[in-house]
C-alpha cells in the first residue's frame, strides 16, 4: 500500500518542482515547459468567440461528495483539463498540471485573476483515482499558494464519466500490451478548456498551445471584454440614438440588446454525437413521471429513428429548404430564441411564437390555443400550413416522400410493413418528439432527490415565493414525486387582449445596428408594416366569447434556455416575465381570476429568476449533440453527392 501512495505522489511532486528534467530525456519538452520565444498581443485586442457550450456531468470531489460540472463551474472563468494519475508521458498530463501549477501561481499576484478564475483537473481513470487520491493531489499543490481555487475531482464509474468524455471530444483508450492483455495506461490526446461564466468553451488548448502565458492571455482578454461590454451605453446628446463604443476584440453583437451573442451554429460547426434517446423509456428523468406510451402507437428504436431523420429533413417543405428544426432550433431549446414569432418557407411570417419541445410527450394539449390533443396529429398542422413548411397536400408530401431513396423501406421496417402515410409519418415524427423529455434539474436534485446542495439560497428564496406569495405553482404545478410545472390549461393574462386592442406606447425601440437603438413614432412603423394579423387565442377553437385571448400554459422546464416568452414571444427575457405578472397582467373583462398584482420587491423578483434558472435539464447537452448527429436532408441516397455514413441511426 505505502508503495502504491508513493506511486502515486511521485507525479504531482515532480510536476510541483516545475521542471521536466525529471521525464525521459528522450522526448522533446513541449512548448509549455520553457519561454514563449514570442510576443503575445496586447490583452483585450483580439477577440475568442464561443467554440459551443461546455457540457454538464456528474463528478466527485476530494471529499468523496457528489457534484455536478455546472455546480463547481459557479459562474466562473473555468481552465478544464482531464488527467489521470499513473500517467508517465511528460507531454500529457504532466504538461498539463505544470501549465496550471504556473497559472495558480500567478493567481497570488492578481486577486482579480483569482477571484474570477477555477481550475480543474478531471481524472479519467476513477477505477484508480479515487476521491482520496486525489485529495492527495489537492494537498500537494497548496505551495502553490492559496489564492484562488484548484479542484480535483474523479467519477463515480466509467458510466458515469464517458458522458462527460464524448461531451468534450475527449478521446481516452486503454493501452494493449504487446501480448494483446489490457495496459494500466492510457492513450489520449491532450486538451485542456478554457470555459467562460456562461458555459460557453471560448479555448482548446493543444500540446503545441498549451504555455501559461497564452492561457494567462486569454483569461484577461475575456475578462476585459466583460467589462467593457458592462459599461454604460453612450448615448448621443440630443438624440434618441444609442451607440456602443466599438471595443477591441468584439465577437458577434448586436441584435436585443448590445452583449447579445447568438448560440446559433453554423451546419460546419454542429459537430454530432449520437446519443441514447431510449433510454429515458426505462429510466425517467429525475423529476418526470413516466413517457406516456400510446397503444395505439408504442415507442421503438426504428420510430424515434425514423421521426428524428423526418424532424431534420429540409425536403418535407415545399421547396426543400425548411425542416421542423428551423423553427425548433436544438441548441435553443428547440425553439428559436432570435424571433418573437416564426418565420417559415420563403420568409413568410408565422403570428406566434415557436414553442419548445421538451416535455411535450406529457402535453394533454398542443399549439398555444389547444387545438390539437395529440402529437401524431399536431404534426401535420406545420407540414400543411402555407407560412410553416407549404405543403399543398397530404398526397403531394407523401408521394415526395416515397420518391426519396433514403427512406425506402424505413417506414415498413419501422411499422411493421406499412409504407408512408398520413398516419406513419405522424406517427414517426411523435415518436422523436415525445422522446425529448428533460428534467434532473438542480431543482429536481434538491427537491426529489434531497440533495440539499444542489440549489443555490437565492433559487431556495425564489421556490419559496413561486410557491407562496407570488402563487405561480396554482397554473406551474408540481407534484409529489414529479413536476410538469403545467396544468395543461388555458388563460387569460391579457397580454392577447392588449395586442388585438392595439393598445401600444406612441413610440417604439427600433434596433437600426447590432447595440444602436432609435425610438421611432409608432405611426410611422404602421405606415409601412404589414398590419397584425387578428389572434384571439382558444376562441378560434371553441367559438366560445369567454376562451377570448386564453392560450395554454407553457411548462416552465428549461425555461432559461427558450427566450422569448408568451405565445407571441413579446417578452424577451425572465425578468420582463416576472415584472409583467407583479403587475398583475393587462386588465381587460376576461382577465383570468389568477392573474393579480403580487408587490414582489426587487430582492424577491431576482430570487423568482434564479429559481427558473434552476429548472435546466442535466440532459440537455446530450439531446443537443444527438440532434446535431442527424442528416439535414439536403440530398438523398440517388444523388452522386450523398456520402455514406451521415444518416447516423439512433442507438
Amino acid at each position: 500500500m505505502l508503495t502504491l501512495l508513493l506511486r502515486r505522489l511521485t507525479l504531482p511532486l515532480l510536476i510541483g518542482c516545475c521542471s521536466p528534467a525529471a521525464a525521459d530525456s528522450a522526448v522533446t519538452p513541449a512548448l509549455g515547459y520553457g519561454k514563449l520565444g514570442y510576443p503575445l498581443p496586447a490583452a483585450g485586442s483580439y477577440s475568442l468567440p464561443p467554440l459551443g457550450k461546455a457540457a454538464d456531468g456528474e463528478v466527485l470531489d476530494a471529499t468523496g461528495n457528489t457534484r455536478h460540472l455546472y455546480q463547481l463551474f459557479e459562474g466562473k472563468y473555468v481552465l478544464l483539463g482531464f488527467v489521470y494519475s499513473s500517467c508517465s508521458d511528460v507531454n500529457g498530463c504532466p504538461l498539463t498540471a505544470h501549465v496550471f501549477y504556473q497559472v495558480k501561481a500567478a493567481m497570488q499576484d492578481d486577486p482579480e485573476l483569482a477571484r474570477r478564475l477555477k481550475l480543474i483537473s478531471l481524472s479519467f481513470d476513477p477505477q484508480n483515482d479515487t476521491p482520496e487520491t486525489m485529495a492527495l493531489y489537492a494537498n500537494n499543490f497548496k505551495y502553490a499558494g492559496n489564492a484562488g481555487e484548484w479542484q480535483f475531482l474523479t467519477t463515480g464509474s466509467e458510466q458515469t464519466l464517458d458522458p462527460i468524455l464524448k461531451a468534450y471530444n475527449q478521446q481516452v483508450q486503454r493501452e494493449i500490451n504487446p501480448d494483446g492483455s489490457v495496459g494500466v495506461g492510457f492513450s489520449h490526446i491532450l486538451r485542456v478548456f478554457l470555459v467562460d461564466p456562461q458555459r460557453r468553451i471560448r479555448n482548446i488548448y493543444s500540446i503545441d498551445f498549451l504555455h501559461h502565458q497564452l492561457v494567462l492571455n486569454d483569461i484577461r482578454t475575456l475578462i476585459l471584454q466583460d467589462q467593457q461590454q458592462a459599461e454604460p451605453t453612450p448615448v448621443a446628446a440630443n438624440t434618441g440614438e444609442a451607440s456602443r463604443l466599438s471595443q477591441p476584440g468584439d465577437s458577434k453583437v448586436g441584435y436585443e440588446r448590445p452583449d447579445y451573442t447568438t448560440d446559433s451554429l453554423a451546419l460546419p460547426q454542429r459537430q454530432g454525437r449520437p446519443g441514447d434517446l431510449m433510454r429515458p423509456l426505462s429510466k425517467p428523468p429525475l423529476g418526470l413521471p413516466p413517457i406516456p406510451h400510446p397503444a395505439d402507437n408504442p415507442i421503438t428504436r426504428e420510430k424515434v429513428a425514423l421521426g428524428r431523420k423526418l424532424f431534420f429533413d429540409r425536403r418535407l417543405s415545399l421547396n426543400d429548404t425548411f425542416s421542423c428544426a428551423m423553427c425548433h432550433i436544438p441548441e435553443q431549446g428547440f425553439t428559436s430564441n432570435e424571433l418573437a414569432m416564426a418565420v417559415g418557407v420563403e420568409g413568410r411570417s408565422v403570428r406566434r411564437n415557436s414553442p419548445t419541445l421538451y416535455n411535450s410527450a406529457y402535453s394533454r394539449l398542443l399549439f398555444h390555443d389547444g387545438r390539437e390533443d395529440s402529437l401524431e396529429q399536431q404534426a401535420w398542422g406545420p407540414l400543411l400550413a402555407r407560412n410553416e413548411m407549404a405543403n399543398p397536400s397530404i398526397g403531394h408530401l407523401l408521394n415526395k416522400i416515397r420518391r426519396i431513396d433514403d427512406y425506402r423501406g424505413r417506414f415498413e421496417q419501422a411499422f411493421n410493413g406499412k409504407g408512408v402515410s398520413m398516419e406513419t409519418l405522424g406517427m414517426a415524427l411523435a415518436s422523436y418528439q415525445r422522446i425529448l423529455v428533460s428534467a434532473d434539474s438542480p431543482f429536481d436534485r434538491w427537491y426529489y432527490g434531497n440533495q440539499s446542495d444542489a440549489l443555490s439560497p437565492a433559487a431556495k428564496r425564489g421556490f419559496r415565493l413561486f410557491s407562496g406569495k407570488a402563487g405561480c405553482v396554482a397554473c406551474h404545478t408540481i407534484g409529489e414525486s414529479h413536476a410538469l410545472f403545467s396544468d395543461d390549461q388555458l388563460h387569460n393574462t391579457g397580454i392577447g387582449y392588449r395586442e388585438s386592442m392595439g393598445i401600444r406606447p406612441r413610440t417604439r425601440p427600433v434596433q437600426v445596428a447590432p447595440g444602436i437603438t432609435i425610438e421611432v413614432e409608432q405611426s410611422i412603423i404602421d405606415s409601412v408594416s404589414e398590419p397584425a394579423p387578428a389572434d384571439v387565442g382558444r376562441y378560434e377553437v371553441t367559438q366560445n366569447p369567454h376562451d377570448r385571448w386564453k392560450y395554454k400554459t407553457p411548462s416552465l422546464r428549461n425555461i432559461a434556455l427558450t427566450a422569448p416568452y408568451m405565445h407571441n414571444g413579446s417578452l424577451s427575457t425572465l425578468q420582463e416575465v416576472i415584472e409583467f405578472y407583479d403587475a398583475g397582467g393587462i386588465e381587460n373583462p376576461l382577465l383570468d381570476p389568477l392573474v393579480r398584482p403580487l408587490a414582489l420587491n426587487s430582492e424577491e423578483k431576482q430570487a423568482l429568476v434564479a429559481f427558473l434558472e434552476s429548472l435546466t435539464g442535466s440532459n440537455v447537452e446530450q439531446l443537443v449533440a444527438d440532434a446535431f448527429a442527424a442528416p439535414v436532408g439536403d440530398i438523398g441516397k440517388g444523388d452522386p453527392n450523398w456520402v455514406h455514413g451521415t444518416d447516423v441511426e439512433v442507438r
